[in-house]
């Protein structure tokens, strides 16, 4: 933010002549005399205040900009919301998207001056082959300007991390890869400077502790690998411990872990200084139900966990205590079906992603597989596509439940993973069935999903989609 100053002139005495008493007074160049007085005076007070009114405006608009309207992101430069939201401004920010075809695309989003959301584009500008033929997840570390990237290692012997460097004009330069056990699908941040990274490794049941050296290198710490006395419920889902997710809690105290094929969520003290992760209670889950991922909540001197679970399609949501022997306890507070009533779901169907808005006031669900819905098609043939729901909730701040706002289309089939901006003012949704990258405007303050901005197709299955905003 720009900042601003208001400089006053220094008065200078002019002596007095033999037969009229003159006083000057420096307030942009008027020169009186005693009698001209009042009328100076009023005249400087009038340009003051009108000063100090245009000064306040600017502040009061700024302030507004940067906390209650929903029309500033970071990018590469400021871009606002477009429309009755979305006040567009020429400028750009940049999105890094993964896919199967063995790819992280760097995407450039261009909102228009004139505030006409249908001219807004989404252009490739640069194609990455660093992080090997399948990747999985993406990570930012923008303190190094570090993007890590898992290959789930799909038709090979074994997975990878990569470490890439993220260049200001967008293309990503490979600084290295190590080898880890088959399956990695998402990484937790951690440890001193965030030097550690912990993996969710789901074909390869493990769980995987990684260190960072400063220049991007990636050392192997630990592995915990494990197994199952028989298949779960689901047998054909839970045939072994699948973790799927990897989420540091608010402390920065322990890595969770939920594991769809366990019914569990693994908990680890997470040491900040040598990256060892130790196993202590973890959250048992409801038989069947395949936790899959997870966020965290903090309001006051309360911590909530939401898990939402693949096979049952629930969100259960929990009270979080810090105990005393370095272990977590968690009080369930209420389950509830990821639509947020009992619906008839299509076979098949499987809960997917959950985030919470930067004002950790709205929490938002993806569902896959539904086909419930059709929307205009986004390319020219003006016929239909159908799609996936996001499930957009509420949270009570005093009880940590949730109360449904909407379903919101997806943009399309197969909703993997989508992120929100840190402005809370978009979402960008990626479509692992589709091939397709949709951004959604999405009111700030009400927490409503309104309409399509802007999308892009992009080859072979798309597994997560990111925003990089410069600070």
């Amino acid at each position: 933010m720009e900042k601003l100053s208001l400089l006053g002139k220094r008065s200078t005495e002019v002596p007095r002549g033999e037969k009229e008493e003159r006083t000057r007074f420096e307030m942009g160049g008027c020169v009186g005399t005693k009698k001209g007085l009042g009328a100076v005076l009023r005249i400087a007070l009038g340009v003051m205040s009108l000063l100090a009114f245009v000064l306040f405006t600017s502040l009061f608009g700024r302030l507004l900009a940067a906390q209650d309207l929903p029309n500033m992101w970071k990018g590469i430069s400021p871009a606002g919301l477009l429309s009755a939201g979305l006040v567009g401004s020429s400028s750009a920010t940049l999105l890094y998207v993964a896919s199967y075809a063995g790819t992280i695309t760097t995407l450039n989003l261009t909102l228009p001056e004139d505030g006409d959301a249908a001219a807004a584009t989404l252009e490739t500008i640069s194609t990455s082959t660093g992080c090997g033929q399948s990747p999985s997840w993406l990570t930012l570390d923008y303190s190094k300007s570090f993007l890590f990237c898992t290959d789930e290692g799909l038709n090979e012997e074994d997975g990878g991390l990569s470490t890439l460097f993220t260049n200001d004009n967008g293309t990503l330069t490979h600084l290295s890869t190590i080898e880890v056990i088959l399956g990695p699908v998402a990484i937790a941040q951690y440890g001193v400077g965030g030097h550690g990274l912990a993996l969710a490794q789901y074909s390869g049941s493990t769980v995987t502790a990684v260190g960072m050296t400063p220049d991007g290198g990636l050392e192997l710490v630990q592995n915990e690998t494990y197994a199952l006395e028989q298949p779960g419920p689901n047998a054909s889902r839970q045939e072994a411990p699948h973790p799927h997710d990897a989420i540091l809690d608010p402390a920065a105290a322990f890595v969770l872990v939920p594991d769809l094929g366990a019914d569990l969520v693994r908990v680890y003290q997470a040491n900040p200084d040598d990256l060892s992760l130790t196993d202590v209670e973890p959250l048992v889950a409801a038989p069947g139900s395949g936790p899959r991922h997870g966020v965290f909540k903090t309001v006051l001197d309360k911590t909530y966990f939401y898990l939402v679970a693949e096979l049952a399609n629930t969100i259960t949501g929990y009270e979080v205590t810090y105990n005393e022997n370095k272990t977590l306890s968690f009080a369930e507070l209420f389950v509830i079906p990821t639509h947020g009533e009992d619906v008839d779901l299509p076979e098949g169907t499987g809960a997917a992603e959950i985030l919470l808005s930067p004002d950790q006031n709205f929490l938002i669900v993806s569902s896959r597989w539904e086909n419930s819905t059709t929307i205009p098609s986004f390319d020219s043939s003006n016929g239909t596509i159908p799609s996936d729901p996001l499930i957009n909730f509420s949270i009570d701040r005093e009880t940590g439940s949730l109360t449904k706002l909407q379903e919101f289309p997806a943009g399309g089939l197969g909703p993997r993973q989508f992120s929100i901006n840190a402005a809370g003012d978009l979402l960008a949704v990626g479509l692992q069935a589709d091939g397709r990258v949709v951004l959604i405007e999405r009111d700030v303050k009400t927490g409503l999903l309104k309409d399509f901005v802007a999308h892009a197709n992009i080859e072979g299955e798309i597994t997560a989609a990111i925003f990089y905003e410069d600070s």
